[in-house]
């Protein structure tokens, strides 16, 4: 279990330390760049020839942080004798990362400090109760959040749940100092996906896992969070703060989201109904989101050999930094609008695997989704990974978003309301393709 003071909805009493939870979902952050991409076609990039850049560059971007393995190394001081036992000897555990204290053992001393724990809670209870919706019918400090779901506003409720992280965009965020937005990130890939089957997003959880706590770092990180929830429209019912001392390092953080949302049972979209000739509308993503992090790393950064303060590309007129830092869109409001309106048959949210790895997800195995290059604008940090890498692109395609976030299919008879509604909230929807017979795969054309 991990070690660390807990969030508002778990707080612990003051003279006990307080029962951790256990994360149910690994964290992603690492420096490992993913193994070659899935799917097929070439992608919106192929309209522009592809120049490679010659050589690489000594690496001096964003390194994994993290503990090192315990045991014994090779040529190490011996072990010390064992202690007489009737069964199999015991094996010595994994290093501390602190010295044997020479009084009393302390939780502090092992590296878990309790007090900062507490006054971190105490920063974030405004902020957290910020995001409450009516139906929250607890505060902080309970043990677990109390969200009383309005039944009489449905016939047939179900209940939709998402979990999801960041993965090594946390890495970009700690290596620039800037964590003040990585929460949104977390928020909109949990969100998004609970959209995704048409259903509006009730309460959200957090887990923040840290090898120091450091109450401000905290406020930075749930402020961002905050900000996520309060555009979805789903309220912070609780989470978690564990600090973790020798499995990550001083600086070193994680994030994992959890989010519950309810949809009319007959207002399910799940992609059953999708038919030839229905049309595939695109949002556009202005940025990477939070996928294909470790590959776009081990490019810019590795390879390159940019730093987070180079221009995002020649004549940028901003950082790198704010490039990969730039805030997921949250497209929750406006699917929750649009499934009001329209009839949905599928949305799929583009994460990693790209439009090849996700659209079909959502299609029945008798059709296909033909996507259009040039449909809509890729956004500039696409080529430029494409260039530096270089990265092919059917791989580029199988990796990244390539500038659509989430994908909606409806019939052509509701193209127009749709791209209606979606301009309301300022996304710039555009059609990117249809739906053809097929046998559920994503062709380019």
């Amino acid at each position: 279990m991990a070690d660390g003071p807990r969030r508002p909805d778990q707080a612990p009493t003051p003279k006990r330390p307080p029962k951790l939870r256990r994360s149910t979902k690994a964290g992603r952050s690492g420096g490992t760049p993913p193994a070659g991409g899935k799917g097929s076609g070439t992608g919106a990039l192929a309209d522009r020839p592809l120049s490679a850049r010659p050589g690489g560059g000594t690496p001096r971007g964003a390194t994994a942080g993290g503990a090192t393995a315990g045991g014994a190394t090779k040529g190490g001081p011996p072990a010390p004798p064992a202690r007489p036992t009737a069964g199999p000897a015991a094996t010595a555990g994994p290093a501390t990362t602190t010295p044997a204290p020479s009084g009393p053992a302390t939780y502090a001393g092992a590296g878990v400090d309790i007090a900062a724990g507490e006054a971190a809670v105490e920063r974030i209870k405004r902020k957290v109760r910020s995001t409450f919706r009516p139906e929250v019918i607890s505060d902080i400090g309970g043990f677990g959040g109390l969200f009383a779901l309005d039944t009489a506003r449905y016939r047939n409720p179900v209940l939709v749940s998402s979990t999801d992280g960041v993965g090594t965009k946390a890495l970009v965020a700690r290596q620039a100092g800037r964590l003040d937005t990585i929460g949104i990130d977390l928020v909109a890939m949990v969100v998004d996906d609970i959209a995704a089957q048409g259903a509006e997003p009730l309460f959200f959880l957090d887990c923040i896992s840290v090898g120091r706590l450091k109450p401000a770092e905290i406020d930075i990180l749930i402020g961002g969070i905050v900000d996520g929830c309060r555009q979805a429209g789903c309220a912070l019912v609780g989470g978690e703060m564990a600090e973790v001392p020798g499995m990550m390092e001083d600086g070193a953080f994680d994030l994992v989201g959890f989010g519950v949302g309810v949809v009319e049972r007959s207002r399910l979209v799940t992609g059953d109904d999708v038919a030839p000739g229905d049309r595939i509308i695109g949002l556009p993503s202005p940025g990477l989101r939070s996928n294909g992090y470790s590959l776009a790393r081990r490019v810019l950064f590795d390879q390159a050999g940019l730093t987070l303060d180079s221009p995002a590309w020649p004549d940028a007129g901003h950082s790198l930094a704010d490039e990969l830092l730039r805030p997921s869109v949250i497209y929750t409001p406006a699917l929750v609008h649009l499934c009001r309106e329209v009839n949905v048959r599928a949305l799929a949210h583009i994460t990693g695997g790209g439009l090849p790895g996700n659209i079909p997800r959502v299609l029945p195995d008798n059709v296909d989704a033909v996507i259009h290059r040039g449909t809509w604008d890729v956004p500039e940090i696409f080529y430029q990974l494409r260039e530096l890498g270089p990265i092919s692109t059917e791989e580029m395609t199988a990796v990244f978003n390539l500038g659509i976030g989430m994908v909606a299919v409806v019939s052509p008879d509701d193209v127009d309301q749709t791209l209606s509604v979606l301009g309301t909230h300022a996304l710039s929807p555009v059609v990117i393709g249809e739906i053809v017979a097929g046998d559920q795969q994503v062709r380019f054309a």
